[in-house]
């Protein structure tokens, strides 16, 4: 019987030849927040007797997520993980599963080398616009062991996706890059704004290194260029109306053209910063 995701990382793992890279990317987030890894299947027994490359039969499946928890054990050993098959539709399994993980880990489905086009019905984008925690969407390449670099927007959901850049930078032992991007013509409230607000989290991460940067330009322009250089990239879902079922212009900007990792974050409470 499949162990609880309560708490773990769950990755969605496909058959694509990217599946196994996504493997590795959550497993090392598990182990950096000490986290149980979930691998889940979802097997489509309908459409497996309609056309052999949907889904294979079940000992495929079975010997995919075995070959997972191989890519789990050599990437962290001390992570426990668990595995998965479920019957049905892979966005519903991982939306299912989102309730009750602390992360869910798929691959972009190649939207990320997809030039002037914005599949929408790609089930990363999908997922992370329903799930009910954050949402990491890895990509084909190993990213570079940049920064972690989190776009700012000022809005009520900001906060949250500012802590959540602190922690991954501090469990990655990486600097951390926060931006604000102030389109022409807009009242920004001051360059300070940004300042302010990482002040309010730096008393509690004293050990991570932060740089800030309030930018005039183009929200997805800005943050996509400084994401070639960047480990991970850290974004809120929408920053004006973080609802499940949404995504802002800017995540679904950078879900299409970031080369690094995404982190889409939703899900979580305001946690009050030092000083708030």
């Amino acid at each position: 019987m499949a162990t609880p995701t309560h708490g773990a990382v769950v990755v969605g793992v496909g058959r694509s030849d990217q599946g196994l890279q996504v493997v590795r990317t959550a497993a090392t987030e598990a182990a950096a927040h000490d986290r149980a890894v979930h691998l889940l299947h979802a097997f489509n027994w309908a459409a497996a007797l309609d056309t052999f490359s949907v889904s294979g039969p079940r000992d495929v499946a079975e010997e995919l997520l075995e070959r997972a928890g191989q890519v789990v054990a050599e990437v962290a050993p001390a992570v426990p993980v668990s595995g998965e098959i479920v019957e049905g539709s892979p966005l519903e399994a991982l939306v299912r599963a989102s309730d009750s993980a602390s992360l869910v880990a798929l691959g972009d489905g190649g939207i990320a080398d997809c030039v002037g086009c914005v599949p929408t019905d790609v089930l990363a984008v999908q997922v992370a616009a329903r799930a009910g925690c954050p949402v990491l969407v890895a990509r084909t390449e190993p990213p570079p062991q940049g920064p972690v670099l989190v776009g700012f927007d000022g809005s009520d959901s900001s906060p949250a996706t500012l802590g959540y850049a602190f922690d991954c930078a501090r469990s990655r032992g990486a600097r951390l890059l926060a931006i604000r991007v102030v389109e022409p013509g807009q009242h920004d409230g001051g360059d300070e704004l940004l300042e302010a607000a990482v002040a309010r989290y730096a008393a509690r991460y004293p050990t991570v290194a932060v740089e800030c940067h309030t930018i005039r330009g183009d929200p997805d322009a800005v943050l996509i260029e400084h994401s070639r250089s960047a480990q991970v990239v850290v974004v809120a879902a929408r920053g004006d109306e973080p609802l499940r079922g949404m995504l802002g212009a800017v995540s679904q900007s950078l879900l299409y053209h970031s080369p690094a990792p995404l982190i889409v974050v939703r899900g979580l409470d305001v946690a009050p910063a030092e000083g708030a």
